[in-house]
């Protein structure tokens, strides 16, 4: 009985989910893996020491990585990282747009769009990306994302545009003060992780109004920078990620007020990853 891993890698988290004949039999996590901050003996050793171990019983035919920073010139380097604890037949290697378009859209034309810390968008013909508008990170772009919400939450804040006691909500929530945004932003690694944790403020303050404009007016820009571009009058559009899935009311109010269908919003790829290959199978 064919035996298929699956794998859906993020910066901070992998999740990993074995299937026999398209049902789950063991799902797991472990820490994230990308060829953008780690070496491929890197990879190889974190594989080692915290997946092999979990599934080295296991009869594995074939292996289906998507991660954050697997663009085609370092698939290569994933898969032989791979390679040397689970010698499968078959082992791809895609990024997390590739992810999101088999979850999302499967052999179906769509397009399909990520929400999540950073934001990412498709035009997807059933088979393969036909066309991307680069997201251009947080500071260019990532319109609908954690860390642009955070931003503008942030930046709103500090300008004193948010309604009376909000600004001084936020910083005793998570303990700030002007000078520590100014310096997690712009001297502390990782500011986009940094900003898109403060998200949960902005939904639990959805209804306040400055609020709810932070929102309205950053999906917005992620429909019309982004969606806009593709053929979106005759396609579906599709989400997936924790934005996405959190705010999907003034999602799809925004999306309605642009003439945008849309589709599917999932928390997580993978429920729709499993589906793709048990529908190959």
């Amino acid at each position: 009985m064919q035996e298929i891993l699956i794998a859906d890698s993020g910066a901070t988290k992998t999740d990993w989910s074995l299937t026999r004949n398209g049902e789950i039999i063991h799902r797991f996590s472990s820490k994230g893996i990308s060829p953008v901050f780690q070496t491929q003996e890197e990879i190889a050793e974190e594989i080692k020491l915290h997946v092999y171990p979990v599934l080295k019983d296991k009869n594995i035919e074939a292996v289906y990585f998507y991660g954050t920073g697997c663009i085609p010139e370092k698939t290569a380097l994933v898969r032989d990282a791979i390679r040397q604890s689970f010698p499968a037949n078959t082992i791809h290697v895609y990024s997390d747009l590739i992810a999101a378009a088999h979850s999302l859209c499967g052999h179906e034309a769509g397009i399909a769009c990520i929400l999540g810390t950073g934001s990412n968008s498709c035009q997807w013909d059933g088979s393969s990306i036909v066309k991307q508008i680069s997201p251009l990170g947080f500071i260019l772009g990532d319109e609908g994302s954690g860390a642009v919400l955070g931003k503008h939450l942030v930046g709103d804040a500090l300008k004193n545009r948010l309604t009376e006691g909000l600004k001084e909500a936020l910083l005793d929530e998570y303990s700030l003060t002007p000078a520590s945004i100014i310096d997690k932003v712009y001297r502390q690694p990782f500011p986009s992780r940094f900003l898109a944790s403060l998200s949960p403020f902005l939904l639990k303050h959805i209804d306040d109004r400055s609020i709810r404009r932070i929102v309205t007016h950053t999906f917005s820009d992620f429909f019309e920078r982004n969606v806009m571009q593709y053929d979106y009058q005759k396609n579906k559009v599709n989400f997936v990620g924790s934005i996405a899935w959190y705010f999907s009311d003034p999602l799809k109010e925004m999306a309605a007020e642009k003439g945008i269908g849309i589709g599917t919003i999932a928390q997580s790829p993978m429920s729709g990853l499993i589906d793709y290959y048990r529908n190959r199978e």
